[in-house]
């Protein structure tokens, strides 16, 4: 029940989690509203295949002149899916992730009924600003939507259940459910453009769900080896006011003992620190890795990780 988390009823937690996943859920219609169903951009996922649906339901039946609603069918989609979810991989999706699905389907039928979708930010004639803006407006709704420890649901059950029987990763496989979608909607529309413009939007949602995830931190983690380790030490501690760990580490070639520094800096302290290394000891070696996120003491509190 990896995926499962529980907040006490009621609690903060509890009202942050479902702030998110409300809130989510609203940016993340928004962004198809506005931005993808008028333009006939198919950003894979369930929503993707209800587009190509919405449009080729068109006129078709007298209940549903303008083509069956976007909202619900991704959501009778989404229904049998997570039931099929739950019954081969286990509980995984809890509460949460049905709530946010719920939520997206009514807030993007209801937009829909109110906005239509006939160009409705004018934005026809430049269809690649719209998909640029679609990436990140849905990105921050999904992001939204997976802070608050849920899951999207949909497709990405479909490639968890194929990865189960195969040894494919899972992002290999989302990206693969994905781009099925795509060319689903490239053989229903017939223009090159769609897949082109779906993948920019593929694309641009997944950075920015991971800078909502991960923030964008400006610290970076190092790891230092120099005879000099002493002096280096003292400007950290003194000149920077930062911290550091010695690890005790030997030469892989000469066998001999070395004092390797660890340490957290941000990047204006960085460009400090490697301009006094190369001063003193030009010979020193220098590991510079980004850090998505640093937590503890000197940075931020490991209570303001959770909800």
């Amino acid at each position: 029940m990896a995926f499962v988390t529980q907040e006490k009823l009621f609690s903060k937690q509890w009202f942050v989690a479902y702030s998110l996943i409300v809130l989510g859920a609203f940016i993340l219609a928004t962004g198809f509203v506005f931005f993808i169903t008028p333009y006939k951009i198919v950003p894979g996922g369930v929503y993707g295949i209800s587009i190509v649906v919405h449009y080729l339901t068109v006129g078709l039946f007298d209940f549903m002149p303008n083509g069956v609603p976007i909202g619900l069918f991704a959501l009778s989609m989404d229904i049998p899916l997570t039931i099929l979810g739950i019954k081969i991989l286990g509980p995984r999706f809890g509460v949460k992730t049905v709530v946010g699905f719920i939520f997206t389907a009514v807030f993007v039928d209801v937009l829909t009924s109110y906005i239509g979708t006939n160009d409705p930010l004018g934005l026809a004639d430049d269809i690649l600003l719209s998909s640029i803006f679609g990436g990140v407006v849905i990105g921050i709704g999904l992001g939204l939507i997976f802070k608050s420890r849920a899951t999207s649901g949909g497709t990405d059950i479909v490639a968890m259940i194929i990865a189960k029987y195969t040894k494919m990763s899972l992002g290999q496989l989302m990206i693969y459910v994905d781009s099925a979608v795509v060319f689903i909607g490239l053989a229903v529309f017939q223009d090159w453009k769609i897949p082109l413009y779906s993948w920019i939007v593929i694309f641009i949602t997944g950075k920015v769900i991971d800078i909502i995830l991960e923030g964008t931190s400006a610290e970076r983690a190092l790891f230092i080896i120099s005879d000099k380790f002493e002096d280096i030490k003292n400007k950290i501690l003194d000149d920077l006011k930062r911290g550091g760990t010695f690890i005790q580490a030997e030469g892989m070639y000469s066998n001999k003992e070395k004092q390797m520094i660890f340490t957290v800096v941000n990047r204006r302290e960085l460009e400090i620190l490697k301009s006094f290394i190369s001063k003193i000891d030009p010979y020193a070696f220098i590991a510079v890795v980004d850090a998505s996120e640093i937590l503890g003491e000197g940075f931020k509190r490991l209570q303001e990780h959770e909800l």
